[in-house]
């Protein structure tokens, strides 16, 4: 990629209405290595956001300005009644319009960016006039698919809060984004729309794995992380890599979110650090007892309020606009889902308290992260900003120290809490199967308890979350803090925080006995673990296959697919032939009755559920292998086809074969797909990669990016991430200034203004 130094007149950024203050003089220097990777050096804060800016536009511009059209509720105005993924779940344009509308509070966004440090602001701020620049000067070179649309504008100030208030509650408000945007008080003319109940698959949607191991377990002494993030493959929430740099003072390289200026999971020159979707709930409902004479108004304490009315008008392309008037509460916005039990009726109204809406000291605590010399500064950093909105922290250092800690931003409620103040409808099983925490919204004591300690009211302070400090290790999956130190199991803490004791995720059970397989050999090291992460082995098909083996003479029909099974590799590899016939076979499996003869037992958390019980679940298993032949057949797929050739994407006329399944089968190369033109394309799953140890001069950094640097087809970064993650061939990432001018691509770039 040819990159050319850049000038601009002060006459044209007066024009354009694009002029930062004299004090925040803007000034960056924009680096390429392989694969895209962008290196940004700057003075300060503001100049590393315009940077960040002005690169992701040039990677991934029509990404960001399709998520400005959604946060800025414009969507059904200027694409018409289509549909959009909000909260990991498709919805239409018009809800996605007004549920954003009903949350941005400009006035309270304001007010919680305000409160941040300076450098937070200004690297926000940054950004904003980075993604501006690049459309003012090469709007004919963002992607062929919004170039030329009416939509894409420059970002305001205000959309810069709207998007961050987007991601903090991706996972708690805009799981009701529907619940929320139809609800309506009950009358002859109006009633609420029905979106049904999320169920905790909804309300999650990503997932991850992260393990980090201390000195007394690596071949060093040093800590040792990988990181893989299973995230969307299309979207905003695709994954860049990002390097941040202010000479003498910051440094900080790794993964970021498109829409996002920082480094989300990355490296610095003593410690590394990912992400897992923690199981805490980061919201919570209310139950209203309304007043009878007035649906819109509820009693606390016995005493009336009123709710908060306001008129919102969405345009819609090509017909008439809609107007609602959404409502809220001391709680939050009320929500309505009406076909479970959880409508707006003339007696009760339900509210949702997120903990993470206007959650901007994330930006404080990213920061903090990518300062930390160790893992103890990490724990300060996010212990004292709370502002890691639904991830887990994983991390390592140079000192051989790893962490594990679920902190986050979460209502501070305990189980005595739960118990007291659980409204009868929360004790439903639905709701308990969402993962629903309900409270008694006509009681003031049963809202969120308040600890001085918190940065923001009704938080959970640090005391009552999980950490937990090793030398040896500590991993996750997206089950509960329970077992993140396999060799010291967590102590029981709030429910809010997630199960315990219970049945554990299959990635979760393969992370730890294949950690636990890797120590009773010796000493870890990088090739090790990057050799556990994707050797793509299918845990669900050891516990399967050598038993439907025993009882498939009994269908002689299937025998050819038998025969497939008993020569598959039980990997999902890409020349592995039989992955597709098992993964459509376990589709039906997975939910079959009494399948194991073994239930789950606490104290073998990660063997149990186990052993099939043929005699119970065997014919089932069997009309399962049928079912799955017949899927296949369906699709005009053959039994035996290599995994390449059933599971890839297409890029500019190139077929590339992606490795690795579903993470519901325990394979920790967790790829999702969806049937197109009769084969599977990935959709969500494996993204960043970061495998990260440290050397006498600093961070020793390796990484693949499953889809690439750049969403634009006609980038020459579009596909040469995934055809080297096709290949399992890791990326070492340039750090120091030396190894980035061996690495460099094209001449930097610098951009004032």
């Amino acid at each position: 990629m040819k990159l050319r130094r850049a000038t601009v007149t002060f006459a044209a950024l007066t024009l354009a209405g694009a002029v930062p203050a004299a004090a925040q003089r803007l000034d960056a220097t924009l680096t390429r290595t392989t694969q895209g990777a962008s290196h940004i050096v700057a003075k300060d804060m503001a100049g590393l956001g315009y940077g960040s800016g002005y690169a992701a536009a040039q990677d991934n511009g029509c990404v960001i300005a399709d998520m400005l059209l959604t946060v800025r509720g414009e969507r059904a105005k200027f694409l018409g009644e289509g549909s959009v993924s909000v909260g990991f779940r498709t919805i239409p344009n018009i809800e996605s319009d007004f549920y954003h509308r009903s949350i941005a509070d400009l006035p309270a966004l304001r007010a919680a960016q305000a409160a941040t440090s300076a450098d937070n602001r200004a690297i926000i701020d940054g950004f904003r006039f980075g993604y501006n620049r690049y459309l003012r000067d090469h709007r004919q070179a963002l992607a062929e698919s919004c170039r030329d649309a009416d939509w894409v504008r420059p970002m305001s100030a205000d959309d810069s809060l709207l998007l961050v208030n987007a991601a903090m509650t991706l996972i708690s408000s805009a799981a009701l984004a529907q619940q929320i945007a139809g609800a309506a008080p009950p009358s002859p003319r109006a009633a609420s729309l029905d979106a049904g109940f999320p169920v905790a698959a909804d309300r999650i949607g990503l997932g991850s794995n992260g393990w980090a191991f201390g000195g007394d377990v690596t071949r060093d002494g040093r800590g040792l992380l990988i990181g893989n993030p299973h995230f969307p493959w299309q979207g905003p929430n695709r994954f860049r890599r990002l390097h941040l740099t202010i000479p003498g003072k910051f440094d900080v390289m790794g993964g970021g979110l498109v829409f996002m200026p920082t480094v989300g999971i990355g490296f610095n020159r003593s410690i590394a650090w990912t992400h897992t979707v923690t199981t805490a709930s980061h919201f919570t409902l209310h139950e209203l007892k309304l007043d009878p004479a007035d649906p819109t108004a509820y009693l606390v304490d016995g005493k009336p309020e009123k709710m908060t009315g306001r008129q919102i008008i969405v345009e819609v392309k090509g017909t008439a606009p809609i107007t609602r008037t959404l409502w809220s509460s001391r709680y939050g916005p009320i929500a309505a889902m009406p076909s479970v039990g959880f409508g707006w009726t003339a007696t009760t109204a339900y509210a949702l308290r997120d903990a993470n809406q206007a959650n901007f000291r994330s930006g404080d605590a990213w920061l903090g992260i990518a300062r930390a010399r160790n893992v103890g500064d990490i724990r300060t950093a996010i212990g004292s900003t709370l502002g890691i909105p639904w991830v887990n922290t994983i991390a390592a250092d140079a000192d051989g120290n790893a962490l594990y800690a679920d902190v986050t931003a979460v209502p501070n409620v305990s189980a005595d809490l739960l118990k007291d103040c659980a409204a009868p409808s929360g004790k439903s099983p639905l709701a308990r199967g969402a993962s629903i925490f309900l409270l008694d919204g006509a009681r003031s004591s049963c809202n969120w308890a308040i600890d001085a300690s918190t940065p923001a009211p009704g938080l959970m302070p640090l005391t009552k979350l999980a950490v937990i400090e090793r030398r040896d290790v500590v991993q996750n999956s997206n089950d509960s803090y329970w077992l993140s130190s396999p060799r010291a199991p967590h102590a029981e803490l709030s429910p809010m925080l997630g199960p315990w004791g219970k049945p554990q995720g299959l990635r979760t059970r393969a992370a730890i006995n294949e950690i636990d397989r890797a120590l009773a050999t010796g000493k870890i090291d990088p090739d090790v673990v990057a050799a556990m992460a994707f050797s793509n082995k299918v845990p669900a098909a050891a516990s399967l296959v050598p038993g439907l083996m025993t009882i498939c003479p009994s269908r002689p029909e299937l025998a050819r697919a038998c025969a497939i099974l008993a020569a598959w590799d039980g990997k999902v590899d890409a020349d592995s032939r039989g992955a597709a016939l098992f993964l459509a076979l376990w589709q039906s499996a997975q939910r079959i009755p009494n399948l194991w003869s073994t239930p789950f037992d606490p104290a073998r958390p990660t063997d149990t559920p186990s052993g099939l019980d043929l005699k119970a679940a065997g014919p089932a298993l069997l009309d399962a292998l049928e079912a799955g032949q017949k899927s296949l057949e369906s699709l005009n797929i053959a039994l035996d086809t290599p995994w390449s050739a059933v599971q890839y994407v297409e890029r500019n006329g190139q077929r590339i074969g992606i490795h690795g399944g579903p993470g519901g089968a325990g394979i920790l190369n967790a790829m999702e797909s969806a049937v197109a033109d009769g084969h599977l394309t990935p959709f969500h799953g494996t993204s960043y990669v970061q495998l990260v140890t440290f050397g006498k001069d600093g961070p020793v950094a390796r990484s693949m990016l499953s889809y690439s640097q750049s969403s634009d087809p006609a980038s020459p970064n579009s596909a040469d991430g995934t055809r080297a993650y096709s290949a399992k061939q890791w990326l070492r990432l340039p750090f120091t200034d030396r190894e980035i001018a061996a690495e460099r691509i094209g001449t930097p770039l610098r951009i004032r203004e």
